[in-house]
């Protein structure tokens, strides 16, 4: 028989969608939960899509023996696309039914699933049939949710082709986003796979029984804010949780051209630097090209005298808790953007894509960095080399934004430790849990 404390542990299944930027969350939610006692289960989806995400889990296993290991089997690929992601991405939706019987198998039984925003249109239904609580873990911002939720009915509202660039997305009277940060593919006409997952994800997330956000309220608090009130933004919403920014477990570029004048914009600036060359959306172990072959030896030469280029995956967290890192230029993936303010680390933000303008205005209007606008998406332009050089001057002799990423770091480690805003909503959330 179990006893009466075994019968009160909770037990979390956590189940990530394709690419690091969704897996990361996931192994510092496990930790996090982990070290507040709770009994966890990480579900991966097999095969992995790289290299970094196997050894990215097998350090979370090997510094967490306590967290179970569920192998989640694919259904086999057959009819391969270009795009290695969004081929796994697929894969994981269209293998979603073989969930039911792995969820049952599990004893003793979950307490609670924790899915990523992206499969949520196809766990959820699985989760319903056997009874299980469904939370959601948002892997963007707060202020992108809020984009994630309206969505369905942006969609249908035929005012968002009459707007110009800089108007301001509403709905039901709430306040979103400029249209020039969305996404662009949200705003084509026809299928595409992002607008896909937004229609078909969001009206199933809305069903969820949580939804947790990778923020803190001190930084995003005038979304997180109206997401709670409602505002009239859905009729019925689950209650949102910060629960961020999640502790540490410890460029992308288009085109050669782009590199290159990135390169010759570092070199400029006169600044020391470390510069993690990636110009592939998943690495594999066959790939062992050098920088040099990416930018040319004179090129390459010239780097070494300030900087270190590197082409292999670094653990970001240990180069940005460097103190010698005074600024950090960034594609403003939410992950990256976390990290940052984890570390008190200013960014200079280059969104390339996704939701990464969303964050940069956030990054913006919270003082924890700036944000060049005129450079557009990373697909858009080639932004010159002394341009790049200028900005990268101004950007670290900003002693007023070094001092304000200083006193976010403050903020960020504040909502995580006791008694914080985001450490209190965890328990309050793991106390609920509790009672299912």
């Amino acid at each position: 028989m179990s006893s009466s404390s075994d019968r009160k542990l909770v037990r979390v299944a956590l189940l990530p969608s394709a690419g690091m930027g969704h897996l990361t969350p996931f192994l510092r939610l496990a930790a996090s939960l982990t070290l507040q006692n709770v009994n966890v289960t990480f579900i991966t989806p097999d095969p992995t899509i790289s290299l970094v995400e196997s050894q990215a889990l097998s350090q979370l296993f090997a510094s967490f023996p306590q967290i179970k290991h569920q192998q989640f089997h694919l259904l086999p690929l057959d009819n391969p696309s270009e795009d290695p992601f969004f081929e796994h991405f697929r894969l994981i939706k269209e293998s979603s039914h073989l969930l039911s019987p792995l969820l049952s198998a599990l004893s003793p039984p979950l307490s609670v699933f924790i899915t990523d925003m992206s499969l949520a249109s196809t766990v959820i239904p699985i989760t319903e049939a056997i009874s299980l609580p469904n939370y959601v873990l948002f892997t963007s911002s707060a202020k992108m949710l809020t984009l994630f939720l309206s969505y369905p009915t942006l969609a249908d509202s035929k005012a968002m082709d009459e707007l110009d660039e800089m108007d301001v997305v509403k709905i039901r009277g709430l306040e979103l986003v400029p249209k020039s940060l969305i996404p662009p593919p949200l705003l084509k006409k026809g299928n595409n796979i992002l607008k896909t997952c937004f229609l078909e994800d969001s009206k199933k997330v809305a069903e969820s029984s949580g939804i947790l956000v990778n923020t803190f309220e001190s930084f995003e608090e005038e979304s997180l804010r109206p997401l709670n009130d409602c505002h009239g933004l859905l009729k019925r919403l689950p209650s949102v949780v910060a629960i961020g920014p999640l502790p540490p477990l410890g460029l992308l570029c288009r085109g050669i051209e782009q590199v290159r004048e990135l390169g010759e914009g570092l070199v400029r600036s006169g600044r020391r630097f470390l510069w993690v060359m990636k110009d592939k959306k998943v690495d594999r172990e066959e790939d062992n090209e050098g920088p040099e072959e990416v930018i040319g030896d004179e090129l390459m030469e010239r780097v070494k005298e300030k900087g270190l280029v590197v082409r292999d995956w670094l653990n970001q967290e240990d180069v940005l808790s460097q103190p010698a890192v005074g600024g950090f230029l960034s594609h403003c993936g939410w992950n990256s953007v976390m990290e940052a303010a984890w570390h008190g680390v200013r960014i200079l933000a280059w969104p390339q894509h996704g939701d990464q303008k969303v964050n940069a205005d956030i990054v913006e209007r919270i003082g924890l960095g700036t944000w060049v606008k005129s450079w557009g998406w990373g697909q858009e332009t080639v932004v010159n080399r002394a341009e790049i050089a200028e900005k990268i001057g101004e950007f670290m002799g900003n002693e007023s934004l070094r001092i304000q990423a200083l006193g976010i770091k403050v903020e960020a480690r504040k909502a995580v430790g006791a008694g914080g805003s985001s450490n209190k909503g965890l328990s309050e959330l793991i106390n609920v849990w509790r009672k299912f």
